[in-house]
């Protein structure tokens, strides 16, 4: 056997939310690079079918389907349709960054149903195409994108306006995301589906020099992550290099969350 034979996925069939982002983009081109065939996903129809033509255009196998991966009713038609199902990611969330002093129950409403009940919502409607996964392959696999803040709290000194550090209804949300990642992985481990979690650490697509700096210097390894840096993780989870992983936070984070 080849050495990276393990981490190869042709053949299989994968699906992630919120494809177009700054590190969905990244992770869907892991997932393409490994050979599988990527269902790409987003609201806007239009843009969602550039992408997918541009991924194409460079070999890639790719399909699209459009839809708010949000809404529960859309989630269930598209995937009570869909054959069959390898790989799972669940990327897409509702946040927007609000101070302290402005939010309101409703961003906390709807942060939380984008990460965890949409979560548990597309894991459930998915289930018969992950098994046909499972027929077809020997095992599936669910990743679920969590956050560091998830685990520890924003540290409001880093920033030049403290209004604009991770809000206080993604952290919890995304907490519970990977509670729920727990819950999964225990109801379908016997079903040979894998359910983990993955937490990214500083990725920012973009911040001004001093405040990126004072963030690479909260990491043990003095920098920032790359986007593309993200794909390794990511793949890893989704592959049979990590066939005896489930229930899992795998931690992508430069060391961040273990000073």
């Amino acid at each position: 056997m080849k050495p990276m034979q393990p981490f190869r996925l042709d053949g299989r069939v994968a699906f992630i939310s919120g494809s177009r982002g700054h590190l969905g983009a990244a992770m869907t081109r892991a997932l393409c690079a490994a050979g599988a065939h990527v269902i790409v996903n987003g609201r806007d129809a239009r843009a969602l079918a550039g992408f997918a033509a541009a991924l194409a255009a460079e070999g890639h196998a790719v399909s699209q389907a459009a839809f708010d991966a949000h809404d529960v009713d859309q989630i269930r038609n598209f995937f009570g349709a869909l054959p069959r199902l390898d790989i799972l990611v669940n990327n897409a969330v509702a946040m927007q960054v609000k101070s302290f002093a402005t939010l309101q129950p409703d961003d906390f409403a709807r942060t939380y149903a984008s990460c965890v009940t949409a979560t548990f919502e597309t894991v459930r409607a998915a289930l018969p195409a992950l098994k046909a996964g499972v027929a077809a392959s020997g095992e599936a696999s669910v990743v679920n994108i969590a956050s560091m803040y998830a685990q520890v709290s924003p540290d409001a000194r880093l920033y030049d306006d403290p209004a604009g550090q991770s809000p206080f209804h993604y952290g919890p949300a995304k907490a519970g995301l990977i509670q729920l990642t727990r819950h999964l992985a225990a109801e379908l481990g016997r079903q040979k589906i894998r359910v983990n979690a993955l937490v990214p650490g500083p990725f920012p697509a973009a911040a001004p020099p001093g405040f990126a700096e004072r963030l690479a210097q909260r990491t043990m390894l003095g920098r920032l992550g790359r986007a593309e840096e993200i794909g390794g993780p990511l793949l890893f989870l989704s592959s049979p290099a990590a066939g005896f992983i489930t229930g899992s936070a795998l931690m992508a984070d430069g060391g961040w969350t273990a000073w």
